[in-house]
């Protein structure tokens, strides 16, 4: 019995009683409910096991006696209170409920008539061992319930830095452990099969529980941890020892086949920045035998427009950040900016990372489509978007002041609407082009498979018809492209807004004939 309970639990003890009955044996509680059942074979039961079962407990609990016996006249049913009725079987400590507390849960077995020598003791001798089980079962399920409410938490706080919401993820995060460092490096922890939570604990370990560490939402297999870049402590907090190798490198080296991407140090409301950077090292490391790598030294596009990318920004979203819903129940302003950034980033796993059905995902882009007057299947319109929330979400200092610049105007990038057509004067901007000229520099010449991709909005089956091979050959070409350019292509978040942005500025400084 001790056996089975430490191998099997509750519901192999309920198998053995079972086959030791020849019949049908169960936990049922004070109302009759069967919580817990196993028989030997569906013949070894009578018509209406559960009925009888329930009208004995029910005499069990009236009568509030240690044992209770029932005859049908061909199956005899046996109960035993599991909540300790005989005194020294179980201590109030180990189990809650006092002796005949009627609210205990009750051992039943179904069997045939004439019942077994020596099955009523066998019966009182497993008493202990399944109350101990059920115990241990329950507490148990609240542990995982008390770590889904803390990983639901943690992914909420996540959320809320990811959307910008800066104070409101603070103030969340001030009830859990540890408190959010300012500045971060963002990690992203690719894990292999289900070790999640064993990385996770490597992970404490490495840092001492100074990291803010994540369970991803979108991708099973990642962690994500908000890092603080500053070797020493805060205060309550284990600092690292003199000399330790950084958390990102320390979990490569401990986990043989996890894969770590790092971003470059940013501020704590940059931490959707962080994350894409972090992504981008980690298609990266995938390919490095170190399965580490940091994300290169690159400028985001937002910090190059200047302020009249700003002010083309904020004129692209107007729309959006002053809808006002016409019902309670409809999206407002700030919800669909947050069901953007998502989708920008994510794509449809978005559903998963915002938790709406792929429905509701939907009729977001079109109405958000409809208020920004552009079409959201086109990559170009994608692309516009991605730069003027990036634009957003970025201090007006940190832009690159204003260059006057001589180049005439142009007209709308091809497929881009209206409502995002002033992007080609902000992609003429000197600083625009010396970023793009950076982002290309690794494939300049040899850019073609790049450019078809692009240009079949990034679907992989027009882009192997374009360029005459098969899907599997494009994969390899741009697998090849994302160790070269250092970035995330076929996996969100994808690095192919900035890489239309790019080809665009340098496209539109090329001689016009």
């Amino acid at each position: 019995m001790h056996r089975l309970a430490r191998t099997g639990g509750t519901a192999e003890l309920l198998r053995w009683l079972a086959g030791r009955a020849e019949g049908w044996a169960g936990v049922v509680g004070p109302d009759g409910t069967v919580l817990h059942a196993a028989a030997r074979t569906a013949g070894a039961m009578v018509p209406d096991v559960a009925g009888l079962v329930a009208e004995s407990a029910s005499a069990l609990a009236e009568r509030g006696v240690q044992a209770y016996s029932v005859d049908t006249g061909e199956h005899t049913a046996l109960l035993f209170p599991l909540s300790g009725s005989s005194p020294g079987v179980l201590s109030p400590v180990l189990y809650s409920p006092g002796a005949g507390d009627p609210a205990a849960p009750v051992l039943a077995v179904v069997t045939p008539r004439p019942v077994a020598a020596g099955l009523a003791t066998l019966l009182a001798d497993v008493v202990l061992p399944l109350s101990l089980c059920l115990q241990a079962e329950t507490l148990e399920r609240k542990r995982r319930r008390v770590d889904l409410a803390e990983s639901r938490g943690r992914e909420a706080v996540l959320h809320l830095l990811m959307t910008g919401q800066l104070s409101i993820a603070q103030q969340v995060a001030g009830a859990l452990r540890p408190r959010l460092p300012d500045p971060v490096r963002v990690c992203v922890v690719e894990c292999s099969g289900d070790d999640r939570d064993e990385v996770a604990r490597v992970c404490v370990g490495a840092d001492g529980g100074r990291s803010w560490i994540v369970r991803c939402p979108v991708y099973a297999r990642h962690l994500i941890l908000v890092m603080p870049v500053e070797d020493a402590g805060d205060a309550g907090e284990k600092a690292p020892e003199p000399g330790a190798a950084p958390t990102d490198e320390t979990v490569a080296a401990r986990v043989g086949d996890c894969v770590v991407g790092v971003s470059e140090p940013v501020p704590l409301a940059d931490t959707a920045t962080g994350y894409r950077q972090a992504f981008h090292a980690l298609a990266v490391a995938r390919e490095l035998p170190t399965r580490h790598a940091r994300f290169g030294v690159s400028p985001d596009p937002a910090l190059v427009v200047g302020p009249a990318g700003r002010r083309w920004a904020d004129e692209l979203l107007n729309p959006l950040l002053t809808h006002v819903p016409r019902r309670a129940q409809d999206p407002g302003s700030q919800e669909l900016l947050a069901t953007a950034t998502s989708w920008l980033a994510f794509s449809s796993h978005a559903t998963d990372h915002l938790k709406v059905h792929r429905n509701t995902l939907a009729a977001r882009l079109r109405l958000i489509g409809e208020l920004l007057g552009l079409d959201l299947h086109r990559l170009a319109d994608q692309s516009a978007l991605d730069l003027a929330l990036r634009v957003r979400a970025t201090p007006a200092p940190a832009c690159t002041p204003e260059v006057p610049s001589s180049a005439p105007p142009f007209p709308y990038a091809s497929g881009t609407s209206q409502a995002a057509g002033g992007l080609d004067a902000i992609l003429c901007r000197p600083a625009v082009r010396d970023w793009a000229d950076q982002q290309l520099a690794p494939v300049l010449g040899a850019e073609e498979t790049l450019r078809t991709w692009l240009r079949c909005e990034g679907r992989l089956g027009p882009t192997a018809a374009g360029l005459g091979i098969s899907v599997p050959g494009v994969r390899k070409r741009l697998t090849r492209l994302e160790t070269v350019l250092q970035r995330s292509l076929l996996r969100p978040p994808s690095a192919r807004y900035d890489l239309w942005l790019a080809l665009r500025s340098r496209d539109l400084a090329a001689p016009r004939h």
